[in-house]
């Protein structure tokens, strides 16, 4: 897995505290901003955070590029809507060798591991079949319709991995740009770094964290799962291990 953070709002703590200082200012924005010294923003934000005033973290947002990961963690990102998404497309890009990301769980049992990857090879197999057999099909229809050999050709090549991808498993390996604002972050942070969340989008939730607090600490000070700052809301289902976890997100500790 690779997580770059490619570009964000400059200054977000300043514009987050302008923004919000603005709602009781008969002043204006470019005028609090002015006025606000890196202490005053830090101050006036941990006033700001601890009241749970959020709706001014929409103000400011974050860009993150993505490799490595699985089609099992990109249909549990996309679950998050206030957020915009670019993921590369298996209509468009012909995998002639596709990744695949493997559990550790797999990737630990020698028997396990290699059944995988047999799986893996046979789809890969399979597709190339497939887009050979159907890109014979198209391009034979193609023609019939009146398209000349060189457009019939490139329209085939697309119709057929277009059905072909149906055969690559939620292992295949994806790419995706996500831009989030710091309040749909900070609930993404409280359901995907859980314990409980499943083990590759943790991963990368985890990334995203230490990626962001880095541009905006005092934003992201108290983020992570919920147990971070309140008690564990799982009930029945929490992991039970609420100071590992509180210790783990805490600020002066790297995620």
């Amino acid at each position: 897995m690779r997580v770059e953070l490619i570009a964000h709002t400059p200054e977000p703590e300043r514009i987050v505290a302008a923004s919000a200082k603005l709602c009781y200012s008969p002043v204006s924005a470019v005028s609090l901003l002015d006025d606000l010294d890196p202490l005053k923003t830090m101050t006036f934000l941990d006033k700001l955070m601890d009241l749970g005033h959020h709706s001014p973290l929409e103000h400011i947002s974050f860009t993150f590029a993505v490799e490595g990961v699985s089609r099992v963690l990109t249909h549990q990102l996309v679950r998050h809507r206030i957020a915009s998404y670019s993921q590369q497309s298996q209509r468009y890009v012909k995998l002639e060798q596709f990744e695949y990301i493997t559990p550790p769980a797999i990737s630990e049992n020698a028997e396990a591991k290699a059944i995988f990857e047999k799986a893996m090879n046979a789809d890969q197999e399979t597709y190339h079949q497939l887009v050979e057999l159907l890109e014979a099909s198209y391009t034979e229809r193609y023609l019939s319709e009146g398209m000349n050999m060189q457009r019939a050709k490139a329209a085939a090549e697309k119709s057929a991995i277009e059905d072909a991808r149906f055969v690559f498993p939620n292992a295949c390996e994806s790419k995706i740009v996500v831009t989030m604002n710091a309040r749909s972050l900070i609930n993404f942070f409280e359901h995907r770094c859980c314990n409980r969340a499943q083990w590759e989008i943790r991963n990368l939730a985890d990334e995203m964290l230490f990626l962001v607090r880095r541009i905006a600490p005092t934003i992201f000070k108290h983020s992570g799962p919920k147990c971070v700052s309140g008690p564990c809301p799982e009930g029945k289902m929490t992991c039970g291990k609420i100071v590992v976890v509180r210790n783990k997100y805490r600020m002066d500790e790297e995620v």
